[in-house]
């Protein structure tokens, strides 16, 4: 079964596409052919993942500003119940963002290729402002 870890870099919140990565790692480890499962996990616990669509750039700056809305920074008045901001204003609510949406996801591999809709693209959710490196590990079941 085989597996890898995709690397991202990200420059603050906001979504970041990497549905080619996926299906060219798929396409060359299926190789071309057969039906399978494609786990896609997130190495960290301030970002997540998503499938969205990929066609209007309205609809991350939407998502963007409904999680900002329902998850403001630590230093927010409404967010003052929160205790652990060690790492930034940003970093709690990061983890409470990660918590509500998700790590993992599982994508269907159909004929040796991702079964996604037509406008729908794989995407790494940064919750954090400032820049990271974040792993996310790709695995073909077949």
């Amino acid at each position: 079964m085989p597996q890898t870890v995709i690397t991202l870099s990200t420059h603050g919140q906001g979504l970041y596409e990497f549905t080619g990565q996926a299906a060219d790692f798929v396409r060359a480890a299926a190789s071309g052919a057969g039906e399978g499962l494609l786990t896609v996990f997130v190495r960290h616990t301030s970002c997540s993942l998503l499938i969205q669509e990929n066609a209007d750039p309205d609809v991350q700056t939407d998502l963007n500003a409904f999680l900002r809305r329902l998850v403001p920074p630590s230093s927010d008045p409404s967010m003052r119940w929160i205790v652990h901001t060690a790492e930034g204003p940003d970093d709690m609510p990061a983890h409470i963002k990660a918590a509500l949406t998700q790590v993992s996801i599982g994508i269907p591999v159909m004929r040796g290729r991702l079964a996604l809709g037509t406008w729908q693209g794989i995407y790494l959710f940064e919750h954090r402002d400032r820049p990271h490196r974040r792993e996310i590990v790709l695995h073909l079941s077949a």
